[in-house]
């Protein structure tokens, strides 16, 4: 993957040492879902699960920051081992800026993945900004990378194995062998 890419996007991403992923519209297909009882539920797609558990056995940190205050997505970050979950937020820079300080990095170590227009500030102040095929234009014009699967189908895999590839730590089994 990573050898058909320019060489700066892949510098970026070898540079990487914390994911921060959006929700809805990025680990989501965006859809919210909402039953008889008003139970709001919301649906992930698997292989991106896998995906943050390579990087995690690669020693990259992985946060979600999210305007959702789902308790399935507190739920989902729990199953995956994601210890940084913050939620209802609005102004993603704090949590970044907060993050950066507790693992010791600058943006320019970070990569973001969103979908719409909260996450912009925080795509123009990380080393690596993506986006998905359905974001705003002003979100593809920001990004260095937008992914050609779709947000909630396979969008944070593809990510995912783009960091890998270009960190020369190629997703393989052994990765998952201590899951």
């Amino acid at each position: 993957m990573a050898s058909d890419l320019p060489p700066t996007l892949i510098a970026r991403a070898a540079a990487v040492r914390l994911l921060i992923c959006d929700v809805d519209g990025v680990l989501t297909d965006g859809r919210i879902y909402f039953s008889d009882e008003g139970v709001e539920s919301k649906a992930f797609f698997a292989t991106d699960g896998v995906g943050l558990k390579l990087l995690q056995r690669a020693d990259i940190e992985i946060a979600w920051i999210t305007g959702s205050r789902a308790p399935a997505v507190e739920h989902r970050a729990r199953v995956l081992g994601v210890k940084h979950v913050i939620m209802g937020v609005f102004d993603k820079l704090t949590p970044l800026r907060e993050l950066c300080a507790q693992f010791n990095i600058t943006p320019a170590a970070c990569a973001c993945i969103g979908d719409d227009l909260p996450d912009l500030p925080l795509l123009t102040a990380c080393g690596l900004a993506i986006t998905v095929p359905h974001a705003p234009d002003a979100l593809k014009e920001a990004a260095h990378y937008v992914t050609q699967k779709p947000g909630g189908g396979g969008a944070v895999r593809e990510v995912c194995d783009l960091i890998l590839a270009a960190q020369n730590k190629a997703p393989d089994a052994t990765l998952l062998r201590s899951a």
